[in-house]
């Protein structure tokens, strides 16, 4: 058993290695180690000791220390590619239905550039469209542009339907003649979900066990974790609720990996360029979007412009699509064209990224905390999947719930086909 647990860790090592080695900060990282190992600080008869020790000053340790937290969380999940698909997988069909939903939302984006004859990768802007952009950077409220003819690809109610039209085996197998089986029933999937006692102790960081602080004392303890630079400790200070204004930016910077650095910068600069450069069909659908939501909401209005760089930079954002974690599934049929970032502007976009105003001046800080929150949690919410934090599972553990702890109400929905 000791060897299957050390071949485990050493497999998991081995993995967190080569996923160090990809990283944009692994090059500036290893240059920093490779000064200390030349410092007189490290002596090379203790090489082993002394590294040790002078990473610890350096604060190099804790900056590792939040490069595997992050990791560990998000990226070292196990995949599965297509070849290695079980066809009698019971979830198979859920996973047929996540691809076939990205082709539809996919096809949707190119038909729509066959009608209104533009090019599903963008074509050049033209030079007095380049200039006004430029100069409006800043102000792209005054942004004067023809939306007359664009409407946003799909919206909430179009995932909605989809996931009210999942049919896996057993509810096929059903026989519904004599019995009304509700269109909105998750009950035939079978994707493990947890009870209420579950939820209670996986969320028992979130009860108010004593009582809040007092402003000052907040503000020191938030001063002292930001100082530590420890993500965990950031997530946990988070997690206690009641965090000052001007510390959450800061704080959400560690817990999700988004602190600027002068490459991100320089990532930041070539997306704006490219925005310059190229004009794409998502740029219209980000300014309608933001038009029919943030604009015309009293909580967001104010933060239109910034909206506009975000979102437009994020849909050229090559990254986003290398860091999803897409469902696959071998189907045929043709293949089409999505937007760089992998992300098809859809109606409501824009209101993940507006919370995120309130936390940054900065624009820049702003889209890579955004960014990083999108890859984490939303894209789950706007693809079928078959991850726990999906919009299948979270409608399943919802309906199990109700079932559960209201059955009466759960009875009356059923008999009236009311979604819940």
């Amino acid at each position: 058993m000791e060897e299957l647990q050390d071949a485990s860790i050493h497999h998991t090592a081995a993995k967190l290695i080569n996923t160090i080695k990809t990283l944009k900060n692994y090059e500036p990282l290893y240059e920093n180690v490779q000064k200390l190992v030349c410092s007189p600080s490290v002596d090379r008869n203790d090489m082993c000791n002394t590294l040790e020790e002078a990473i610890k000053n350096a604060g190099l340790e804790t900056e590792i220390r939040n490069i595997i937290f992050h990791l560990v969380r998000s990226k070292l999940k196990p995949e599965e590619k297509p070849s290695q698909i079980n066809i009698n997988d019971p979830l198979a069909y859920l996973k047929r239905a996540g691809v076939q939903w990205d082709r539809r939302v996919r096809k949707s984006l190119n038909a729509m550039c066959s009608e209104l004859k533009m090019a599903s990768q963008g074509q050049p802007r033209i030079s007095t469209d380049r200039d006004e952009l430029l100069s409006k950077w800043d102000e792209l409220s005054n942004y004067t542009i023809d939306l007359a003819n664009y409407r946003p690809v799909y919206a909430p109610k179009d995932i909605l339907d989809v996931l009210l039209s999942l049919k896996g085996p057993t509810k096929a197998a059903e026989n519904t003649e004599f019995v009304q089986v509700p269109k909105w029933e998750f009950s035939h999937i079978s994707l493990p979900v947890k009870n209420l006692f579950e939820l209670r102790n996986h969320y028992s960081d979130l009860l108010r066990t004593e009582s809040y602080a007092g402003s000052s004392d907040m503000n020191l303890q938030c001063q002292r974790v930001l100082e530590s630079k420890h993500a965990p400790l950031c997530q946990h200070l988070l997690r206690k609720g009641n965090t000052p204004a001007p510390y959450r930016g800061a704080l959400w910077s560690f817990v999700l990996g988004s602190h600027v650095n002068s490459f991100d910068i320089e990532h930041w600069n070539r997306l704006k360029a490219n925005v310059l450069a190229t004009d794409h069909i998502v740029d219209k659908l980000v300014f309608k979007d933001i038009q029919l939501t943030a604009s015309n909401d009293d909580q967001y209005f104010v933060f239109e412009d910034v909206l506009y760089q975000v979102l437009l930079c994020f849909s050229r954002d090559t990254e986003i699509a290398q860091m999803i974690q897409f469902e696959h599934y071998p189907i045929k049929g043709k293949s089409y064209e999505a937007p760089p970032s992998g992300v098809v502007p859809f109606h409501g976009i824009c209101m993940f990224a507006a919370p995120f105003c309130y936390l940054f001046d900065s624009p820049i800080n702003l889209y890579f905390t955004f960014r990083a929150f999108y890859i984490r949690y939303c894209h789950r919410l706007t693809t079928i999947n078959t991850h726990p934090q999906g919009i299948v599972s979270i409608c399943l553990l919802f309906e199990k719930l109700l079932q559960t702890h209201e059955p009466q109400l759960w009875s009356h929905f059923r008999e009236l086909q009311i979604q819940p």
